[in-house]
């Protein structure tokens, strides 16, 4: 059977089924946050199947044949804010070194046949910086979205990968 990580699931919001009985869901939290927004108060639940942070992802090498990372990619949102309690936020400094971390890791799992597909959206991080840091690490993707401000792009994991 398929094996798949969603290492930072969140709300589950772009999975068209919550429960997919091949994926394993993780995220640091778990909770339910609640937040005015525009007038309204909106609910969200984060609800993994395993709390961890992506940095450190408890799970053996050569587990899953997909992961798929898309981490936080604010580092400006108000500390309440819908778009922190929804996205999460990255540490203005040290973030970026740990999405790279993340993205090891999520390497580190996944079989040697294995993708990972990565999601960014570059509206406070252009996703130039990000790809530049992960080239510099030795990842090269081999397809995604070149248009768009949010980035789907598939990576392989690399043959030397220890």
């Amino acid at each position: 059977m398929m094996k798949i990580l969603d290492m930072c699931c969140g709300s589950k919001m772009f999975w068209y089924e919550k429960y997919e009985p091949h994926t394993t869901y993780m995220d640091i939290r778990k909770d339910i946050y609640t937040a005015m927004d525009r007038g309204n108060e909106r609910k969200i639940e984060i609800a993994p199947d395993i709390q961890a942070d992506f940095t450190d992802i408890p799970f053996d090498d050569n587990t899953f044949d997909l992961v798929v990372f898309d981490p936080p990619h604010l580092i400006h949102a108000g500390k309440n804010s819908w778009l922190a309690k929804k996205y999460g936020v990255l540490d203005p400094i040290t973030g970026l070194s740990e999405v790279v971390e993340g993205f090891k890791e999520g390497i580190r799992v996944l079989k040697p046949t294995g993708t990972l597909l990565f999601k960014w959206n570059q509206d406070q991080i252009p996703f130039s910086e990000v790809l530049r840091k992960l080239k510099n690490e030795g990842f090269t993707p081999i397809l995604g979205d070149k248009r768009s401000k949010t980035k789907w792009t598939v990576f392989i994991k690399p043959v030397e990968f220890k």
